[in-house]
């Protein structure tokens, strides 16, 4: 428990911290599963990639999805074979993990759920030029991307943000996390967005920023800042869908300017609670 507001914005970064997910399990899990591929694949190169290896994953754990690459040789690409290819992964996988009881195509991978945390296999080709094509089941086309310049980006970005960006992040996740709003990559896109060309001066502050900006970057197109995709928002395609995230958001900033406001009359306890209602799962008590 807490009784100032940087106290309790330390105490949530805190609680939102990854913690028993060491690299020697991940890193042995990722060799376990390209060995098992490498029997039925010929795999040229295997790497970690999403909110793990940007390092704005956060807990719990068990929740948690650590993404791996697969590139696989080009002649197992085809252009109608998006969920073929995702199936011959799982049933791949399937033969070695035969006591994991949910194996399945997700989206742009195969999920496989341990006790521990989950596993997304994304199969990737070498795409011309520069990055990788990766499937998606959703969009049913094949997708542009490259996880290693988003690594590139990100880092940068929280550099430049005097390392407090990661965290941000993953306090906006937090909010994110119990109403299930926003894909991982379309939320820390947006703040990305949101926070370009400004400074980050404080938590509340750059939360309350973040979802007031947010509400205008949701109607439009939100480009891929490594360039490889127009819209990473895509699979938002309906005004009602478009309309629910901008109300979401308004209700968030309303909650923060109102939180603000009574830290700023020396209401701290009420404010806690306020910010409470806005990351419910990890925001601490105040006393």
């Amino acid at each position: 428990m807490v009784r100032t507001i940087a106290d309790a914005f330390r105490v949530l970064r805190s609680n939102l911290e990854i913690t028993g997910l060491q690299e020697q399990t991940v890193a042995s899990r990722q060799k376990a599963i390209r060995e098992v591929l490498a029997r039925d694949f010929i795999i040229k190169d295997t790497f970690l990639t999403g909110s793990y290896r940007r390092s704005t994953m956060i807990r719990p754990l068990k929740e948690a999805d650590v993404d791996i690459f697969i590139v696989l040789d080009v002649k197992y690409y085809r252009d109608d074979r998006k969920r073929a290819l995702l199936e011959s992964i799982k049933k791949s996988l399937r033969k070695t993990y035969t006591k994991t009881p949910d194996i399945r195509p997700d989206g742009s991978a195969v999920t496989v759920t341990f006790t521990d945390f989950k596993v997304d296999v994304v199969p990737a080709f070498y795409r011309k030029g520069s990055g990788y094509l990766i499937p998606s089941l959703e969009l049913n086309k094949w997708i542009s991307t490259d996880p290693k310049k988003h690594v590139e980006i990100w880092t940068a970005a929280n550099k430049a943000h005097n390392n407090d960006l990661v965290p941000l992040i993953k306090m906006i996740k937090g909010w994110n996390k119990s109403r299930n709003l926003f894909k991982s990559f379309h939320l820390e896109t947006l703040i990305l967005k949101a926070l370009d060309g400004v400074t980050i001066t404080d938590y509340p502050s750059g939360m309350r920023y973040v979802f007031d900006k947010g509400i205008t970057l949701v109607q439009y197109k939100l480009a891929d800042p490594a360039g490889y995709s127009d819209d990473v928002g895509a699979h938002v395609d309906t005004k009602a869908k478009i309309q629910l995230l901008v109300d979401r958001l308004i209700w968030a900033r309303d909650r923060a300017m109102e939180a603000d406001a009574m830290a700023a009359d020396g209401n701290v306890a009420n404010a806690i609670n306020k910010w409470r209602l806005i990351v419910p799962s990890y925001f601490p008590r105040y006393g």
